[in-house]
């Protein structure tokens, strides 16, 4: 099993984030010994969604305009419709994305997730994936969209659907190894 003791984790999300999107990736950072932070908007607890019915909530660690990217060694944003949506018309969200990606650090983001890399403009020239009716914006962002379970484009992961989450959690906790193993 994965010994991620030194890996700090950073996820972010809002009300209608995908239950499993972000409750599993989650669980499985936890479990090999990663530190996970969650952040939103605010501190009050943020409203999961299964198949477009409410679902599990959690109470956010920070909100995003305490976060310092320097403190993480990864970002994982999950999907569900209205999370991405909404997180993306926060100003302070699209420049974690960006100081992300400026810094070369690990971006995991899985099925609507991937709209968040649209807004921060990130996507040029990557190999991506998500949820088939995020495809278009990506492509017009100048991304190479497949349709595969998991894709790794450097330090960039994106997948698809919740279907894909054993993946899409085996490449982040691979690409974090590595990370360590060179630290």
């Amino acid at each position: 099993m994965a010994d991620l003791t030194n890996a700090r984790v950073l996820m972010i999300a809002t009300d209608g984030f995908e239950n499993d999107e972000l409750f599993k990736p989650r669980q499985a950072l936890i479990d090999a010994g990663a530190t996970v932070t969650l952040a939103s908007i605010a501190t009050d607890p943020i409203q999961g969604e299964k198949a477009g019915e409410k679902a599990d909530t959690i109470v956010p660690d920070i909100i995003l305009g305490d976060v310092d990217t320097e403190e993480f060694d990864a970002l994982v944003i999950p999907g569900g419709v209205a999370n991405p949506d909404k997180m993306r018309m926060q100003g302070r969200a699209v420049q974690i994305v960006e100081e992300f990606m400026d810094d070369d650090k690990i971006v995991a983001a899985i099925c609507h997730g991937p709209w968040l890399l649209v807004e921060a403009d990130v996507v040029d020239g990557r190999k991506v994936t998500s949820w088939p009716s995020v495809r278009t914006d990506l492509e017009n962002a100048g991304a190479e969209v497949v349709d595969e379970e998991v894709v790794v484009d450097g330090k960039l992961i994106t997948s698809r659907k919740p279907d894909d989450i054993p993946a899409f959690n085996r490449a982040i906790v691979d690409a974090l190894e590595e990370e360590l193993a060179e630290a």
